[in-house]
């Protein structure tokens, strides 16, 4: 009976001391999964306007019907869109066109916080994959976001996704260059030969 109790005890120990590096864990694999969608969508968005040989617009929105135009943009959204733009050419003969959505936070990572700088909703890039000002974008795709503008922050400039939960040690960022470079780091690491994972 005194080896059970002894048992158990030392049991409850090594549970207590694991939950909070095991909720830890779980928060930061949260913050991982919400950056790698972002990542993903950004990356497709950029392969699509090289594809298509037109203006792809990436937007942040709330709606649960990305599918249709206009359509939201919300800055820090729990969902992302990509649209084709009609050429500038037959903007009257063409329509956009929807590509493709995908989900950023759900119920499971509902805390999760995706800050950009300047509040952008919504980037573009033009036929050769390069970041674009489009201020017509939201009359064409979207309403309710800021239009595509190009970042000007940083040397050279980046537009810079921040992702973090409450209780995770592991934020990441999301670096979106002018010529269209995803790139995801880990903000609390300076990059450096012995840590590529850094950020600038």
């Amino acid at each position: 009976m005194i080896e059970m109790a002894v048992t158990m005890t030392v049991f409850a120990i090594l549970v207590a001391l694991g939950v909070p590096a095991m909720n830890t864990w779980i928060k930061n694999n949260k913050v991982r999964t919400v950056t790698d969608s972002l990542q993903t969508g950004l990356r497709l968005a950029q392969a699509e306007s090289l594809r298509r040989s037109r203006q792809v617009v990436f937007a942040l929105t709330n709606s649960t019907t990305p599918t249709l135009i206009p359509l939201p943009a919300v800055a820090g959204g729990t969902s992302w869109a990509i649209w084709t733009l009609p050429s500038m050419t037959n903007a009257a003969d063409e329509t956009p066109t929807f590509i493709q959505s995908g989900v950023l936070t759900s119920a499971a990572s509902s805390q999760v916080t995706i800050a950009t700088t300047g509040n952008v909703s919504t980037v573009c890039f033009n036929s050769m994959g390069r970041l674009v000002n489009n201020a017509s974008a939201n009359v064409i795709a979207i309403t309710g976001g800021d239009a595509c503008v190009q970042p000007t922050a940083g040397a050279p400039p980046v537009l810079t996704f921040n992702i973090a939960l409450a209780g995770a040690d592991r934020p990441l960022q999301v670096n979106l260059g002018l010529g269209g470079q995803v790139h995801m780091c880990d903000p609390n690491v300076a990059i450096s030969d012995a840590h590529p994972e850094g950020c600038p």
